[in-house]
């Protein structure tokens, strides 16, 4: 309804061609919001038109899924937003996808994802771990934004799980806060059998720790109320930095 609401709003500057194709396609926000922009639509009535690009749980993993394929097959388009499209990301936020990452400089989750600002709201830390301040940070986009799916992604190669399987020994030097990080980490990488192929090892440790993280998300009571109700879903994900290639792992 507040979509129908803005394209009718919107129907007299836009002219009636335009107008007529917004009620036929109400879906295709996409051309509405370019046709509004080069009319000279200020930033109140960008807002009113910008939707989350899903609605579901599953449309918002299907978004996802399709952005990154764009992504990962050379084909990305990020267009580049007006400056009042921009502006108006000042007026409120719609992300429809929470995505809890690796702080790592390789793996910034718009681009891999394909997605324009305002489209994922993002808390990164080192390990991608559920702690106090990134459960805090997630509790507020599932009650209080338009999102519908939050994704746990590890990485290929990641710094902080290599850490968290070494001994203390070779921990010894590190700062104090560095070593908290890990050793909440060292518990889910625990007695993995070194394979033949230490990229391997790496990924197997990525993943458990994605697995246990992910657990640990949907015990907490917001995010287990939103998940009953059918307005979210929590999956992980692994991150293929050489590729580009995001995988889901639907737990």
């Amino acid at each position: 309804m507040k979509l129908k609401h803005a394209i009718i709003c919107l129907g007299m500057m836009l002219g009636s061609s335009t107008f007529i194709q917004a009620q036929n396609k109400p879906a295709d926000v996409d051309l509405l919001l370019q046709e509004a922009i080069r009319k000279g639509a200020t930033m109140e009535e960008i807002a009113r038109l910008k939707e989350p690009a899903a609605t579901t749980p599953d449309e918002a993993l299907r978004v996802l899924k399709i952005g990154n394929a764009r992504f990962f097959g050379g084909q990305a388009r990020r267009p580049e937003q007006s400056a009042n499209e921009r502006r108006s990301q000042i007026l409120g936020q719609t992300p429809f996808a929470v995505l809890l990452s690796c702080s790592d400089s390789r793996v910034p989750t718009e681009i891999v994802f394909d997605q324009n600002l305002g489209d994922i709201f993002t808390t990164r830390v080192a390990g991608n771990l559920v702690v106090p301040a990134t459960v805090g940070s997630i509790e507020y986009a599932v009650t209080h934004l338009k999102s519908h799916v939050v994704v746990v992604m590890g990485h290929e190669g990641c710094g902080a799980i290599k850490a968290a399987m070494l001994t203390d020994e070779q921990l010894a030097g590190e700062p104090e806060n560095v070593k908290y990080l890990v050793d909440l980490i060292k518990p889910n990488v625990a007695g993995i059998p070194k394979l033949v192929d230490e990229k391997s090892t790496v990924r197997e440790a990525v993943v458990r720790n994605i697995i246990a993280q992910v657990k640990i998300l949907k015990q907490n009571p917001t995010i287990a109320k939103a998940i009953k109700e059918g307005k979210i879903s929590v999956v992980g994900a692994y991150y293929e930095i050489s590729s580009g290639l995001v995988d889901f792992i639907n737990l």
